[in-house]
């Protein structure tokens, strides 16, 4: 499976990993979640790879380059975006069937740039809340409530 955001915060990309800044949950809501995994928020950044990996879990974003003043998803220039190249990415990773968005920018990019006219591809889809912690209208228990349909797809449900 494979989980995409939208495009990596100031703090992800001056660390060069994904979800680095320290309140966002995406770790510890997996850490909840994946079996044997309690310690992945703490782990360093190359076991926590390597774990999702090991998972069937890989992490991307749906824009390769945009502008942005910032961090925010609401930020971004929807002129300045270039999507990553879906097409390509896939071919090489037949195995992916369930793709889930983390938070509604990262769909809204993918549908928008990437799937433009809705096409269907076989793969099945899923919003998931925004794990960054300007999203704060959940808590982190709603969030790992919603979360909790990548540990049913890991079990095949």
């Amino acid at each position: 499976m494979l989980v995409l955001g939208s495009m990596p915060g100031r703090a992800s990309l001056d660390a060069d990993q994904y979800y680095a800044h320290p309140r966002n949950a995406l770790w510890p809501i997996l850490g909840s979640l994946l079996p044997d995994q309690s310690a992945l928020p703490t782990l360093p950044y190359p076991e926590r790879a390597a774990a999702l990996r090991a998972s069937g879990i890989a992490l991307w974003d749906v824009l390769a380059s945009c502008a942005r003043a910032g961090s925010l998803d609401s930020d971004i220039d929807d002129a300045t975006i270039v999507p990553n190249d879906f097409a390509g990415f896939f071919a090489r990773h037949r195995g992916i069937t369930r793709v889930f968005f983390n938070g509604a920018k990262a769909e809204h990019a993918y549908r928008k740039f990437v799937l433009p006219n809705g096409e269907e591809d076989g793969r099945i889809y899923r919003r998931l809340p925004s794990t960054s912690p300007a999203h704060a209208a959940m808590s982190f228990e709603q969030k790992l409530a919603a979360w909790r349909a990548v540990a049913d797809a890991l079990r095949g449900d």
